[in-house]
């Protein structure tokens, strides 16, 4: 397993909502197989760990 810290970054949008984005190392990405033209994920989020889990479709 692998760790990284990383920052979420926060947009103001047009509208004046705030919606936020992470970036993932590209590395880890291509691990799992995603790729531009297979990029469906699922995102949990596990409140009882404090986590969120991404997994490929």
């Amino acid at each position: 397993m692998e760790k990284r810290d990383v920052n979420i970054s926060f947009y103001k949008a047009g509208n004046g909502g705030i919606s936020n984005r992470i970036t993932l190392p590209k590395k880890w990405v291509e691990k799992i197989g995603i790729t531009p033209e297979n990029r469906a994920v699922e995102i949990v989020l596990d409140e009882e760990n404090n986590s969120i889990v991404i997994k490929k479709k």
